[in-house]
């Protein structure tokens, strides 16, 4: 039996409420960092290295909200729309939209502060024996990628090319390109746990997400079981409209643990069978 842990995109929000849900699995019995894959994209690739690295979930997301919660975060919602409205244009192929978002992205300069914030995040910063995938897009040909151990890319720099938003924060340098959120490819990926027995994709932004790309990955996972964990409508009354705000990381972090129990029947029959 192989076990996928599928960690979906969706800011400090997603962050932390995955962090909750996964905390609060464990507390009844559900051990997911012994998933034999972990796949990460943009908040997601955070969870899922600290998963992988078997960093305390709980201590993270109270660090983060010690040190991130007052500094508040301003995002341009109009930029961020217009972006996301060139990847959902049907008249477009999907690298093409991408490459058009890169170029939009690549707007945003790089001072390297990005860096900074994401490596504050992870307390372990070697890849960890794990198998572990981190997704990304090159914003130069929209090319997507994924990182992984033996890519020969730093750990830190590839979280923080899952996480740079387009039109949000800049794109990451990386042997001489530069590397954009996986999320614009999509915001779970959950293709990539094709082979797998079980699944359990954990995905925050799904009340806001097409559902036609994410049915199409499901399709590719064939007789795998999978569970498919959402945030309930309380989880989302705390996300808000910005799921980027620093002052989430306590609340999303309970949200996730309170809903924790709620699924925990539905992941512990497709992690346990």
């Amino acid at each position: 039996m192989t076990r996928t842990l599928v960690l979906g995109g969706g800011g400090v929000a997603g962050i932390a409420w995955e962090a909750g849900i996964i905390t609060g699995l464990r507390r009844a019995g559900i051990e997911l960092g012994e998933a034999d894959l972990v796949v990460g994209t943009s908040a997601g690739s955070v969870v899922g290295t600290l998963v992988a690295t078997e960093v305390d979930l709980e201590s993270s997301v109270g660090a983060q909200a010690e040190t991130e919660a007052a500094t508040g975060f301003a995002v341009d919602a109009e930029a961020v729309m217009a972006a996301f409205g060139v990847l959902h244009d049907p008249s477009l192929e999907p690298q093409e939209a991408r490459r058009r978002v890169g170029e939009m992205a690549l707007a945003v300069k790089d001072t390297g502060a990005r860096i900074e914030t994401i490596g504050s995040r992870l307390p372990v910063k070697e890849w960890p024996e794990r198998r572990l995938l981190i997704t990304a897009v090159d914003a130069g040909t929209g090319e997507f990628v994924v990182w992984e151990r033996g890519s020969g890319v730093p750990l830190v720099s590839a979280v923080a090319s899952s996480c740079a938003v387009p039109c949000v924060f800049p794109p990451v340098e990386i042997g001489g390109r530069r590397y954009m959120d996986g999320g614009v490819r999509s915001v779970t990926n959950a293709d990539l746990a094709a082979g797998s027995s079980a699944v359990v994709l954990l995905e925050p932004l799904a009340h806001v997400s097409p559902r036609t790309r994410l049915e199409a990955e499901l399709a590719e996972l064939g007789d795998a079981t999978i569970a498919h964990v959402v945030p309930d409508e309380a989880s989302i009354a705390v996300f808000g409209d910005n799921v980027l705000d620093p002052a989430l990381w306590r609340p999303a972090f309970k949200a996730g643990l309170a809903q924790a129990p709620v699924v925990a029947e539905s992941v512990a029959r497709a992690w346990k069978d």
